[in-house]
């Protein structure tokens, strides 16, 4: 008992120290000032469609980017693939797997990636284009262990590789994802902590700067200008700053006011607190109708950046099925509708398999 009380302290002490450091993110608010931004996109329909509001929801292969302290609530080993449209034909699309290690812990691995599709290159003298075309992407490679320490206490760690490219240019970085659940015994039928409310904490995209550097930083300059002479187009190249990464705090909690041997409704909320942006709260329901002896139908809504300032972001909704089979194998399905302003709105479509 006194070990768990130990590493307890030890998390909530590294939270703590971090979200002080966080605290320098207050007004004047440093919007865009942070890159690799992809990484707030969210991975995981059933998340999305609940506004964001994750971070207490262990049991789910999505928590391998709300919360990699979910993964430990893990009954199957499972892989995920899914699909999300954004805007003006920027497409992001990820997969994710996990393995059950007892007693030692999960194991789990993902791939996100967000491409920005072609792009006309243009230049001063050529403004309707060269004829030629690029592109731009952004990928990140995860690994995440996760383990009981209890079965009310969990824990897990992310290690990233991030990469993001404009045509020649490039950008690399690693972070890390830090995260706890803890299961109470509030709001529990029985006073079973297995179902009383959670508590969920993450640190994500603590890590390295990125600065970009490539042959597209190549020009050639007059280092002379005022003088004629042979320095009319010395090659010299361009340098960047370094970028910080955006690091984001997440605090939240989950109950289940209904549970029942078929019903289940659960209503979280997150807390925010990002590098880039204002503090804000997201908000999710979720109903799940279990199907004896087939599966479960879930129902999801949510509301995404409440008090945030000047935000694009809004209702959330979407839906799930999760059928099972012979062997205990299972195939689950999830859709997130997302409003997003004036950008929009978008669609998310997972697919996993559970074996």
């Amino acid at each position: 008992m006194n070990k768990i009380n130990r590493t307890t302290f030890i998390f909530l002490a590294i939270f703590l120290t971090i979200n002080c450091q966080l605290g320098l993110a207050q007004r004047p608010y440093r919007t865009g000032t942070t890159t690799a931004n992809f990484l707030e996109i969210g991975m995981g329909s059933d998340g999305l469609a609940m506004g964001d509001a994750f971070v207490s929801m262990g049991g789910n292969l999505s928590s391998l980017y709300w919360n990699p302290a979910g993964l430990a609530f893990l009954k199957q080993n499972e892989v995920m693939f899914g699909y999300q449209p954004l805007v003006v034909d920027i497409n992001s699309a990820y997969a994710a797997g996990a393995i059950l290690l007892p007693p030692y812990g999960n194991l789990a691995f993902g791939f996100f990636n967000v491409d920005y599709g072609d792009m006309k290159v243009t230049t001063l003298d050529m403004q309707d284009g060269t004829g030629e075309l690029f592109t731009a992407n952004e990928y990140a490679f995860t690994f995440s262990y996760s383990r009981k320490l209890a079965q009310w206490f969990s824990f897990g760690v992310s290690a990233k590789y991030i990469s993001s490219q404009i045509w020649h240019t490039k950008a690399s970085a690693t972070a890390l994802d830090l995260g706890v659940i803890v299961n109470t015994h509030f709001f529990a039928p029985a006073g079973s902590k297995e179902n009383g409310m959670k508590i969920g904490m993450s640190i994500s995209n603590y890590g390295t700067k990125m600065r970009y550097d490539g042959m597209d930083l190549l020009q050639l300059i007059d280092i002379e200008p005022d003088e004629a002479g042979n320095y009319s187009a010395v090659p010299g190249q361009f340098k960047t700053h370094e970028w910080e990464l955006p690091l984001i705090f997440r605090i939240g909690v989950s109950v289940n006011p209904i549970l029942t041997q078929n019903h289940r409704l659960t209503l979280s909320i997150d807390a925010l607190h990002p590098n880039n942006n204002s503090e804000s709260l997201n908000l999710g329901v979720q109903y799940e109708f279990r199907l004896p002896g087939t599966g479960s139908f879930f129902l999801r809504g949510g509301y995404r950046g409440l008090f945030l300032n000047d935000s694009e972001y809004g209702v959330t909704y979407g839906g799930g099925l999760m059928l099972r089979f012979m062997n205990n194998y299972a195939i689950r399905t999830d859709y997130a509708f997302k409003t997003m302003g004036v950008l929009g709105n978008t669609n998310s479509y997972t697919v996993g398999i559970l074996f």
